[in-house]
């Protein structure tokens, strides 16, 4: 109890302290927070799909025919037709050959890291990936090595140092980044896969629904299918529900069922979840406008910035603008919240050191109008 009063004092003496603060309300890219209303750029709703409609019907309907939780994990009884028809989608969507759904990004990411690969192999992961990739590659015990955020170069060198010294190896990266914005190189890590005789995952969570001709994602988007082994991503960002998906071989589809702890010792995803994600896919199909007008926003916004001297990242629907000092972008948040736009500063550890931002995430709802206002009120702060 000592540390954590201690932590907690620290933390509240510097102004730093996370706390929760429950949104009362949502619609049309607007939250409400205690009394006031705000224009949201924290969601991850890019195609603005979660109060679609057809989104919206698809999971009233299933929860009439089969009621509100599947009852059980999938091994059990709580395997339900749906579940296979959103699974059979996300092969066809995502080129593979079969697909298996998880009930979030961090349980599959965990759960299918920590099946697949072992004491024996070796893991080479970007420095910038995903927490739960982290968390998947020490479960595992495989031995781990980062490189440098999209160096391919650097990967090149560990990999002509370490690879031979292990049975399996893996190269993991995030397609689009989660907190930079910025696109993986992913023609160069498939090469690199192709050298030193290794397997290559994606977590194309902030991507799919966005990139590709089909909206498919960056894998997608670079033509690399076949080559890249292991495909994952989540329902929960611009797919506007919830839970997450590995697309892969069927071998391995078969593998993970038996063999993955987060797989196994889960309730199967509820019916109207599964059904609004079957609808979700369909939509970013039948509707590709929704994704052409965000990057088209993403990019007059981020030039806007660039030209008013901002540090910009990335390039895609997610905008950083780094601000450094943690107290500064604490500050610099809390006058954009009191000017009305939902921006929270995200700070170490979730970023590194010295590199605390704005994280500025683009929706469907973010029209010209709104984004210029942001920009003059972005300009007109001083800290």
């Amino acid at each position: 109890m000592a540390e954590i009063d201690e932590f907690l004092r620290q933390r509240l003496d510097a102004e730093l302290l996370r706390t929760l603060r429950p949104i009362l309300a949502r619609s049309g890219g607007k939250i409400r927070v205690e009394d006031k209303e705000y224009i949201d750029f924290s969601s991850n709703d890019y195609l603005g799909l979660s109060a679609h409609p057809g989104l919206i019907r698809a999971g009233k309907d299933a929860i009439d025919e089969f009621g509100a939780s599947s009852c059980s994990s999938r091994l059990l009884s709580g395997d339900l037709s749906l579940h296979h028809q959103l699974e059979e989608k996300i092969a066809q969507f995502k080129k593979k050959e079969a697909a298996l759904i998880f009930n979030s990004g961090y349980q599959g990411n965990v759960g299918i890291i920590s099946s697949l690969f072992s004491k024996d192999d070796c893991i080479f992961s970007d420095r910038l990936n995903h927490a739960s990739i982290i968390d998947g590659i020490l479960l595992s015990g495989a031995r781990f090595f980062r490189f440098q955020h999209n160096d391919t170069a650097h990967l090149d060198s560990l990999l002509k140092k370490e690879r031979a010294k292990f049975k399996k190896s893996l190269i993991i990266t995030e397609t689009i980044f989660s907190m930079d914005g910025d696109k993986c190189l992913l023609k160069g890590l498939v090469s690199l896969k192709e050298k030193y005789n290794c397997e290559i995952m994606v977590d194309e969570a902030h991507a799919t629904g966005i990139f590709g001709r089909n909206g498919s994602g960056m894998v997608e988007e670079y033509g690399l299918a076949e080559q890249v082994d292991f495909i994952m991503g989540t329902f929960s960002k611009a797919l506007g529900s919830f839970g997450a998906y590995l697309a892969a071989s069927g071998k391995v589809a078969a593998y993970l069922i038996n063999t993955c702890r987060s797989f196994i010792y889960s309730t199967a995803l509820p019916p109207g979840i599964i059904a609004s994600n079957l609808k979700s896919i369909r939509l970013v199909e039948e509707e590709p406008w929704r994704r052409i007008r965000l990057l088209e926003s993403a990019q007059y916004f981020r030039n806007a910035l660039k030209r008013n001297g901002f540090d910009i990242r990335g390039d895609s629907q997610i905008i950083p603008v780094i601000i450094g000092d943690n107290l500064k972008t604490v500050e610099f948040a809390k006058r954009l919240q009191d000017k009305g736009y939902w921006i929270l500063p995200i700070r170490p550890p979730t970023v590194p050191q010295g590199e605390a931002r704005l994280r500025i995430s683009l929706t469907f709802y973010h029209t010209k109008e709104i984004l210029d206002k942001l920009i003059d009120d972005i300009r007109g702060i001083k800290i």
